[in-house]
């Protein structure tokens, strides 16, 4: 009982280190990161149950097509009179540009139950995380250019001197002819600028990808020149639009390697260099090592001490089967070998039955005794006080001539009592019962 203990407490600690390394492997992934919503009320549309219904099934839509793989998509949920246009929903979503499978769907996940939560009431809404966006409108969207309204956030870090001002200027304007140029193939853009031999600046470009390659220079210019007035004296900054957004920071917010997935971007404020994804990797890399290390001390732990609680069991029977057998004359302990070649090594031919704590095998010793050996199971914990208490017990009536006992074993684990093989009753009443 002792081991077993043992073992479940060694199973409890590996499973509280496992849960404490996932839980560390989930924030260091860092989650979707939440940076703006926009809801627009409506108290007519609030009380149209139509409407909300829609938008319901437009979010609903946009979480099943993401979980698909999907990487940027629309729909339409018409109102199901045909006479009546006002209750149609239209729904968006669209992850980063260097986003891809696992992180863009949770992304998306995220913003469609959060957007549910911070505009429960809204005709219209949209809401950014750092690789997503998600929206819907009672507005027709597709392919129109929206500038307006634009939100921005900003870190708290300011630039040292006016020249990074317009130096980020023409590295935000390179990076829109990029993506606007007509070799462009992809609706975004991204750049490491040297500000000096130690310093670097990143950006990010992106337009909604329904929107034309002249639609795209048209929102990002808008957007940069919002820049001067609100948030151009910072290092880090960001201004987004319904239709497109750009983003500049002193760390690598993205994945370096255009098309493969993307890191979860740092929050605003960490400082944390590097691509993130190798850093996950890392992590769960060392967590698995870690595992299976604690996995194995833990079976090692285990089988130690079953067989350090075998070994004391034993022993223990030995010292007072001995101690027994100073008041009621020594009991010979025969040799393993010679009980298995007098069973045929406990074959099912030999078997007499099964008792309380073991099996009972006929066998023949080399002088032609018959016996009955007793054999105790080794996992039996309560069969080793039995086992004593049997010992004693027929040891006592051995002088009342009932029944005999030869000897018994202790080797290898085997806990052996060889009895006198009588084919009547009374040695199957001591063999099977129990006492």
């Amino acid at each position: 009982m002792k081991t077993l203990q043992q073992n479940m407490t060694c199973t409890r600690f590996l499973s509280f280190i496992l849960l404490h390394i996932f839980l560390f492997t989930l924030t260091n992934a860092q989650l979707p990161f939440y940076k703006l919503s926009y809801c627009q009320n409506s108290t007519e549309k609030t009380n149209n149950t139509a409407y909300q219904s829609n938008i319901n099934k437009v979010l609903s839509w946009i979480d099943s097509d993401s979980a698909a793989g999907t990487v940027s998509n629309q729909t339409t949920i018409h109102s199901s009179s045909n006479n009546n246009d006002d209750d149609d929903v239209y729904g968006f979503y669209d992850c980063r540009g260097d986003v891809r499978g696992t992180f863009c769907k949770f992304c998306v996940n995220t913003a469609v139950k959060d957007i549910s939560q911070r505009c429960p009431s809204s005709v219209s809404a949209i809401i950014w995380y750092d690789l997503c966006i998600v929206g819907f409108s009672n507005h027709n969207i597709p392919g129109k250019v929206y500038t307006t309204p634009t939100w921005n956030f900003t870190g708290t870090k300011t630039v040292k001197d006016s020249t990074e001002l317009g130096k980020t200027e023409n590295d935000m304007r390179s990076l829109i002819g990029k993506v606007t140029s007509e070799e462009a193939n992809v609706n975004w853009a991204k750049g490491e600028f040297d500000l000096s031999d130690n310093e670097k600046r990143y950006g990010w470009v992106q337009c909604s990808r329904d929107i034309s390659k002249d639609g795209c220079r048209q929102c990002l210019e808008a957007v940069l020149d919002i820049v001067p007035h609100c948030c151009g004296t910072k290092v880090k900054w960001a201004v987004l639009s319904p239709s497109c957004g750009m983003e500049i920071d002193d760390n690598k917010f993205y994945n370096l390697q255009t098309g493969s997935p993307s890191s979860l971007s740092p929050n605003p404020g960490k400082k944390k260099g590097g691509s993130n994804i190798k850093t996950l990797m890392i992590i769960i890399i060392l967590s698995v090592l870690v595992a299976v290390a604690l996995l194995v001390y833990c079976v090692y732990y285990y089988r130690r001490k079953k067989g350090e609680l075998l070994m004391s069991r034993t022993i223990s029977f030995r010292d007072r089967v001995h101690s027994e057998d100073s008041l009621n004359g020594d009991l010979p302990i025969i040799p393993l070998t010679l009980i298995q070649q007098s069973t045929d090594n406990f074959s099912e031919s030999s078997k007499l039955g099964e008792g309380g704590f073991g099996q009972v095998y006929k066998g023949v010793l080399p002088d032609g005794t018959e016996i009955a050996a007793k054999r105790l199971s080794e996992t039996s914990g309560q069969g080793s006080e039995e086992f004593r208490n049997e010992v004693t017990f027929i040891a006592k009536l051995q002088h009342r001539n009932l029944v005999k006992l030869l000897g018994f074993c202790f080797e290898e684990n085997e806990n052996i009592l060889v009895y006198e093989y009588m084919p009547n009753s009374s040695l199957n009443f001591h063999l099977f019962s129990i006492e």
